[in-house]
């Protein structure tokens, strides 16, 4: 009865979070206006500023920024014991990401849709600016990279996932032009939601592969130079054509596979094999405090998300209220799906006995994103009676659908920085579409095949990094919201507190990292470790003058004003 447990107490502190808390935060921290008009109206070019019915628009943020990070972080966190994955997670969306995501969606709408790293120059000053777009770049580098890494993998591990995997982008390309001539949505919906499933059913009947030696490129190798083809491509097209379409439909079957998987737990009522806290962890194990809270980033908090809410998300808002459903209900949604990844890999579902599941988490870093397809396969299995093979290809296809939205956002993403940086540094060549994209996707493609060889598994050389670098942005979107609070004369602490606790958990791990590293030898990641921690100290040093000054200024008006 654990898992119910689980279940009930942590929706019931999501629900919480949604019904009371982000209300409050709506009302009377950013005071959301509805007669405001966004960027998407001001700036609506039908390519990237484009007015977005708010489902429609949740879906794409939703399936953005999730990804497979909120099962992959959470499937490992678990090594610890289920009740600090659990306890994280909840607190952390509710207190954390909610606001994290709302408030950078509320922020960028309130200046013209601008990214994080361009607000923080209006916000902070113009030295910030040009320190955050590196962090930025950063992460998204190793988010895109490592995660045409993941679908790579899942595409030869799960050869029944490719063909439900490339018929829902044909999906989403029919649904798009529906939704573009204002289609009644729910009826694409089902339509839509319907015709994934059976691809999802065909596909566990059809596996698909590739040569193990293709143009001299492993099967791996290969999957990932044609899924940056595709992001690249997919970068470029307006976002109603298939941005907006693909994500609302992996949207709505995440909404089926939660069903499924939440009902599941619910009809079969497993048992919990993980213990509450591992007092069995392998000889130089990473402490629970602070790399619990850097290992489980999407799920709780992430920068990443601040990057989607900025990048993409605000320049489709309809209505600015529209920024509380998005951003904080899509937190809500990747809060629920890290805290069923808990039960999926912690349960009986995954190992039948305590001794077992030790067995599988012997070391930190172990599980991952094929022991939540496993775990969770198993458990819809038993709660709805669904053949193994069919349940398996439906969260292989689950899990890659989502690492594709994110990475091809990504893409999106990095061309954005890349313009940003024309216009910064006033080279209108880095401005044209085509070029920045493809500037983004071979800086992706020479760290994937650079380091990684054939395989392309390149990513993961800087991936240890991807923890500590995205909290660390995390903490600074948090402050740059409160700055920006700050200035406007409204209370900060809802920002402030969050923001403290996650960078200095993040720096922290930061420090541990870059301590071992260096004992190893291992410079590359040295002095990357190195370049974001001194980023993250001088945006905070320059964020605190400014809010030193304007408490200064602010003091000195009330002072005239009394005299």
């Amino acid at each position: 009865m654990q898992s119910v447990a689980i279940v009930v107490l942590g929706l019931a502190g999501m629900a919480f979070g949604w019904f009371v808390y982000s209300k409050f935060i709506a009302e009377k921290i950013f005071q959301l206006d509805p007669e405001f008009t966004t960027p998407a109206h001001e700036l609506n070019d039908g390519v990237d500023f484009v007015p977005t019915n708010r489902y429609v628009l949740w879906g794409h943020h939703f399936t953005s920024v999730a990804g497979a990070a909120p099962i992959v972080g959470p499937a490992i966190a678990v090594y610890w014991g289920w009740v600090p994955a659990v306890l994280w997670v909840t607190f952390g969306t509710i207190f954390f990401a909610g606001v994290h995501d709302f408030g950078a969606i509320w922020a960028s709408v309130r200046n013209k849709g601008k990214s994080i790293g361009a607000l923080s120059e209006d916000v902070i000053g113009t030295r910030t600016r040009a320190l955050f777009m590196i962090v930025i770049f950063l992460l998204l580098l190793m988010v895109n990279a490592v995660f045409g890494v993941v679908i790579a993998g899942l595409f030869v591990g799960t050869p029944t996932a490719v063909f439900p995997a490339w018929s829902a982008i044909v999906v989403a390309l029919i649904v798009g032009q529906f939704i573009h001539r204002n289609f009644n949505l729910t009826i694409l919906t089902v339509l839509g939601v319907a015709a994934l499933y059976a691809s999802i059913y065909i596909g566990s009947g059809v596996p698909i592969t590739l040569p193990q030696d293709m143009l001299g490129l492993e099967a791996n190798g290969s999957w990932i130079v044609i899924l940056f083809v595709y992001a690249a491509i997919a970068s470029m097209l307006p976002v109603w054509v298939l941005l907006q379409p693909r994500d609302f439909i992996n949207g709505m079957q995440l909404f089926v596979g939660l069903f499924l998987l939440y009902g599941a737990v619910l009809l079969s009522l497993p048992e919990i094999s993980a213990p509450p806290f591992n007092d069995q962890l392998a000889a130089g194990s990473p402490s629970l405090v602070p790399l619990l809270f850097v290992t489980i980033a999407c799920g709780a908090v992430s920068g990443f998300h601040g990057i989607v809410s900025s990048g993409t998300t605000s320049k489709q808002i309809n209505e600015e209220p529209d920024s509380r459903f998005v951003g904080y209900l899509g937190a809500v949604g990747e809060g629920s799906l890290a805290l069923i990844t808990i039960i999926a890999v912690s349960g009986v579902t995954l190992a039948a006995t305590p001794e077992i599941w030790h067995e599988i988490y012997d070391s930190y870093g172990e599980a991952g994103a094929s022991t939540f397809v496993a775990g969770g396969a198993q458990l819809i299995q038993d709660g709805w009676g669904v053949p193994l093979s069919v349940s398996t290809t439906l969260l292989a296809t689950m899990v890659v659908l989502f690492a594709g939205t994110t990475m091809d956002t990504g893409v999106r993403l990095q061309r954005y920085i890349i313009q940003e940086w024309g216009d910064i540094y006033q080279l209108p060549i880095l401005k044209n579409n085509i070029l920045a994209t493809l500037i983004a996707v071979a800086c992706c493609l020479m760290l994937a095949f650079g380091a990684g060889g054939a395989s392309g598994s390149g990513g993961l050389t800087i991936w240890p990094l991807f923890g500590s670098t995205n909290q660390i942005l995390a903490g600074l979107t948090l402050l740059v919201i409160s700055v920006m609070l700050i200035k406007l004369g409204r209370p900060a602490r809802y920002t402030l507190i969050p923001m403290v606790f996650v960078l200095v958990t993040s720096a922290w791990s930061a420090v541990i990292k870059l301590i071992e590293w260096y004992q190893l030898g291992n410079w590359l990641l040295v002095f990357i470790d190195v370049v974001v921690l001194v980023t993250s100290v001088l945006v905070t040093l320059e964020a605190i003058s400014v809010i030193s000054k304007y408490r200064r200024e602010d003091a000195a008006t009330r002072s005239s004003a009394e005299v």
